[in-house]
């Protein structure tokens, strides 16, 4: 179940060996400015720094602080062995306040997991979760700090939820007239694992602005087979009518340099017509 301190997070995810995932870890108001960090837990007595977010120099670990929405996130990267570790925030003159999960680590499918951490849908738009599993157990879908939807349909802070567990290892969750609250942190649950999910919540692109852009393309190069049409006679009538002209002139009594500015003259003039 879900640990309940100061500091809330999921207790229990399994993860393929070599495998990266994210945990997030939503924390109290008063300690947006405080540092955060993960650590190896060892018990109470012990736990060794993982990464912090004064200091996030790590090949094994990542962290990040959403102070807007009191969630910093860890990702453990390349995990190879089973470990317990801690979400903590450091304080001043007193103990610092965290929770704990831990890492169940398998080489073959996970006892929980989904197709992708991060979700993207539109508002006012519909999105699907498939929460698959290899384990017996109650299946719920929660968002951290909130509440949760028990196998069947309820709504978390104003959004319909769906649970389909018709199929074998697999519990889809159907969020339906998504708004921009609807964004955060989720969790399908299964028995005694969790796997943290990440929707985000945006407003989708207008399909006039690209469908009036494609038609201006469009538009402009069926054109260009008419265009060349109309110039080629042009081009050909220019070149013919300063010929003439040439030849006219050649035998009259102008200087050679008179007609050659002649000829030009012609060729500029019809030059601008066509342009």
């Amino acid at each position: 179940m879900l640990k309940v301190f100061w500091i809330i997070t999921v207790s229990k995810v399994s993860v393929k060996t070599g495998a990266s995932v994210s945990v997030p870890c939503l924390y109290r108001p008063q300690y947006r400015d405080n540092v955060k960090y993960l650590c190896k837990w060892y018990g109470w007595s012990s736990c060794s720094y993982a990464v912090k977010t004064n200091t996030q120099l790590s090949s094994e670990y990542s962290i990040s602080d959403d102070k807007n929405k009191n969630i910093f996130t860890v990702t453990l990267k390349q995990i190879n062995k089973y470990a317990d570790y801690r979400c903590a925030v450091e304080i001043a003159r007193a103990y610092d306040d965290g929770s704990d999960f831990r890492l169940s680590v398998t080489r073959g499918i996970p006892s929980l997991y989904v197709d992708s951490q991060e979700v993207t849908g539109f508002i006012g738009g519909n999105t699907t979760i498939n929460c698959r599993y290899r384990t017996s157990g109650r299946m719920k879908w929660c968002k951290l700090g909130s509440t949760c939807v028990t196998e069947g349909s309820g709504s978390i802070d104003g959004t319909s939820v769906t649970m389909n567990t018709r199929a074998v290892n697999v519990f889809s969750v159907i969020m339906t007239d998504l708004r921009p609250e609807s964004s955060g942190w989720y969790y399908c649950v299964r028995g005694d694992f969790q796997m943290p999910v990440h929707l985000t919540v945006a407003v989708k692109p207008a399909v006039g602005e690209n469908a009036t852009s494609t038609k201006e393309d469009n538009s402009s190069e069926s054109n260009m087979p008419r265009l060349k049409k109309h110039l080629v006679p042009l081009f050909v009538m220019t070149v013919a009518v300063a010929l003439f002209i040439w030849f006219k002139v050649r035998s009259s009594k102008f200087t050679q340099t008179f007609r050659f500015k002649m000829f030009v003259n012609v060729l500029l003039f019809f030059k601008t017509k066509l342009l």
